[in-house]
């Protein structure tokens, strides 16, 4: 697995990932929040699935 998300876009994905995962604390409490593990994980981890199938990286180092 080659990185392939960059630090701008790593940035934006734990931002909504964070959000989308506070909703399920607070606000409407829907259970769809917990979407917001997808982003939050592929930001950790650096590297996106669907970023590979399209062969997009937002990473700098590998473009």
């Amino acid at each position: 697995m080659q990185a392939n998300v960059g630090s701008i876009d790593r940035a934006l994905r734990i931002a909504v990932g964070l959000a989308l995962i506070a909703i399920v604390f607070v606000g409407p409490q829907t259970p769809w929040g917990w979407i917001g593990v997808i982003p939050l994980v592929t930001a950790l981890i650096g590297w996106c699935p669907l970023y590979r199938i399209l062969g997009i990286s937002s990473n700098k180092a590998h473009s």
